[in-house]
């Protein structure tokens, strides 16, 4: 997400909505947020963890199955380049199309659970990665691109909210 500040209120509401619901499960702002930080300073990209999960003394995410160093670099190639509707399946007459569609379909259906240490600060969630639409159109879905690639000044920013007008 490149484009939060053009947004209208209603969107950005929206999104703010979705983080603080998801904090909530997770035990709260500050519990969520040092969970972003955490995966932001863990080198290489949690998302390669030979054991598809990771760890940090709040709690933990785990997924179904490893994801490759290749396939994260892919991915994250992707979703730089996905256009304005943030649609991640490439036209079929662009090079590399199949490698990015397999992709696409292998981490679509998985499912991230995200879970706190003590389960008095919340169940937790689960998230996919990816909302497959249709053949042709798929999106990143928001809370993962929230935990896993958004800068945390912008994560930071969408949680405190719009500016009220008057």
């Amino acid at each position: 997400m490149n484009n939060y500040d053009s947004l209208d209120i209603d969107k950005k509401l929206e999104l703010k909505n979705q983080i603080t619901d998801h904090a909530k499960l997770f035990g709260g702002k500050n519990h969520f947020l040092s969970l972003i930080e955490s995966l932001r300073k863990s080198h290489p990209n949690p998302l390669m963890s030979k054991d598809a999960s990771f760890s940090y003394e709040k709690g933990t995410v785990k997924w179904e199955k490893v994801i490759f160093k290749e396939k994260v670099i892919l991915l994250i190639d992707i979703i730089n380049r996905s256009n304005e509707d943030n649609n991640l399946m490439p036209n079929e007459k662009i090079k590399g199309y199949k490698t990015i569609r397999n992709l696409l379909r292998t981490i679509g259906p998985m499912k991230f659970v995200v879970s706190p240490k003590n389960t008095k600060d919340g169940k937790g969630f689960s998230i996919s990665p990816i909302e497959i639409i249709d053949s042709k159109t798929c999106r990143l879905n928001f809370m993962f691109e929230v935990l896993f690639f958004l800068p945390v000044s912008l994560v930071k920013k969408i949680y405190i909210g719009p500016k009220k007008s008057n």
